[in-house]
């Protein structure tokens, strides 16, 4: 049998990340994602993640807001030492999320991330979405006009 390709084993890697974020068995991060892992977001400018400690605690954070949440990948695209990710996160807000309060009700938003794969694990990823489409969807903010 032949060996896989690094572009392949990355691509392998990613799979494995978004089903350990899906079933929030964080303990097996250590697996996947370098222990100072970096986390680079302009959709959460006031989070800050340099290592996995962090990076766990980011991810409890999130699953205590949206405890049903799940990430479903559309799109993987691998080269050299990166994957790129397109997907939709889906859940319900039932915790505080920053300044807003608990809403009750469900979003659907599409989101990109580019990880970056060194020594077999994840060691920086970027990632995106469109924080006024989910805040919408949630009520926090009102539809935009002519909507």
């Amino acid at each position: 049998m032949e060996e896989p390709t690094s572009i392949e084993r990355n691509k392998a890697l990613a799979r494995r990340f978004g089903e350990v974020l899906n079933t929030r068995r964080y303990d097996l991060l250590d697996e996947l994602v370098a222990a100072d892992v970096k986390r680079h977001c302009e959709a959460t400018p006031g989070v800050n993640v340099t290592n996995l400690d962090e990076f766990k605690e980011f991810l409890r954070h999130d699953a205590a807001v949206i405890p049903d949440s799940v990430q479903t990948v559309k799109h993987l695209v691998a080269e050299g030492d990166m994957v790129a990710v397109w997907g939709t996160y889906e859940g319900t807000q039932c915790g505080q999320m920053g300044p807003f309060p608990p809403s009750g009700k469900k979003m659907r938003i599409d989101f990109s991330a580019f990880l970056r794969i060194e020594q077999g694990k994840i060691a920086e990823l970027w990632v995106t979405w469109d924080n006024l489409s989910g805040l919408t969807q949630l009520g926090h903010l009102p539809p935009p006009a002519g909507s």
